[in-house]
């Protein structure tokens, strides 16, 4: 599906993303306790991370772009931030496989406000709400990287896997965007496989 921000990123003329570099920023964040603070979903309810079962798959992302607004000049510069349409149509599609590594839950997590989240969740029909932390609570207690654009604070892209409401594994930085969900689904099918290779003995 065309990004946004990039009308036709498949298309070998299109802008190859700037790679991001692992700069340490998310090293803390595996075997944190999320705290309790509501995000409000797209599908009209708050969820609180640290109250939900199982395993639950967040992937935040800087912000989507909008068919009627232009690309912002530099954008395309910035390591990491092109790319959050796919990475959510990446999700979209594979939820089936999602669910096949027990992956109860899946959210999408920007700062944009839930307005304009629900523009993108509509148009890209995504079967899972996108959460908004627009007064950057959730960010800031959690210390999730973060970079300034046009005097905004936006989040970088990573994606989190929360089992009973802490963080088990963090994908950072996470490039390309597209294969977001598959590296999820792939590192959840080793590890499960190790696991069960261990209580068996092999």
């Amino acid at each position: 599906m065309p990004d946004p921000i990039a009308p036709d990123p498949i298309a070998p003329a299109a802008i190859t993303p700037a790679t991001p570099e692992d700069d340490g920023a998310a090293d803390h964040l595996p075997g944190l306790e999320l705290p309790i603070i509501p995000l409000m979903g797209t599908h009209g309810h708050p969820v609180d991370l640290s109250d939900l079962s199982g395993r639950v798959v967040v992937y935040a992302y800087p912000k989507t772009g909008r068919p009627d607004m232009p690309t912002p000049d530099g954008w395309d510069s910035i390591p990491g931030a092109r790319g959050c349409t796919p990475q959510s149509c990446s999700f979209r599609d594979s939820m089936d496989d999602l669910r096949s590594v027990g992956i109860e839950h899946v959210f999408g997590l920007s700062v944009q406000d839930t307005g304009y989240q629900q523009e993108a969740a509509t148009r890209l029909v995504l079967p899972f709400p996108l959460l908004s932390d627009h007064r950057l609570e959730f960010a800031r207690a959690v210390r999730l990287p973060t970079f300034a654009f046009e005097g905004a604070l936006l989040l970088k892209r990573l994606t989190m896997v929360i089992e009973d409401g802490a963080i088990a594994h963090v994908f950072y930085p996470v490039h390309p965007p597209q294969e977001s969900a598959q590296q999820v689904v792939a590192f959840l099918r080793a590890h499960d496989a190790a696991q069960e290779a261990s209580r068996s003995g092999w």
